[in-house]
């Protein structure tokens, strides 16, 4: 399978790299409105070594997450951010595809196999079920609520 590329098995979505001004929109929808942030954009966004995914249904981005290369203890890695699902296909397994789909594809394109987030408290759970570990006590975000630092080595395809 092209690693940019997947379809879930229904041929219901299709699961690709995404330009930012795809998924924009769907983080502003999601993460942004209710809190106390003012953008949808992430520092980093634009750089040339950020990733960004999208869960597409009929060409309109339905989840999407990012990954920042940036530091895990001092060492090179990948930062998970902005990762939502429409709320009229949530529990539909689209995030868990998602970010499978999006850690195949960083295995087949880059070295640094360390992952790391701010998961939001009450989605550590479903974090954890895809070989994640919290690596932090709980703490807060100032206008966006309470979270735990989690993280994951990559160390075979997923």
């Amino acid at each position: 399978m092209n690693p940019s590329k997947g379809r879930d098995v229904t041929g219901f979505l299709e699961y690709r790299v995404a330009r930012l001004e795809e998924i924009i929109g769907l983080r502003e929808e999601v993460l942004i409105k209710g809190t106390d942030r003012v953008s949808p954009e992430f520092q980093g966004d634009r750089n040339p070594t950020t990733l960004h995914f999208g869960a597409f249904h009929q060409g309109r981005a339905v989840g999407c997450l990012t990954f920042l290369l940036n530091e895990w203890q001092g060492e090179p890695a990948w930062q998970l951010r902005g990762m939502a699902t429409d709320a009229a296909f949530r529990g539909m397994g689209i995030g868990r595809h998602l970010l499978r789909f999006a850690e195949n594809h960083l295995l087949h394109v880059s070295p640094v196999r360390r992952l790391w987030c701010n998961a939001r408290s009450g989605a550590a759970g479903f974090y954890e079920k895809l070989g994640w570990r919290r690596e932090s006590d709980e703490f807060l975000i100032e206008g966006v609520g309470p979270h735990y630092k989690m993280s994951k080595t990559l160390a075979k395809r997923v």
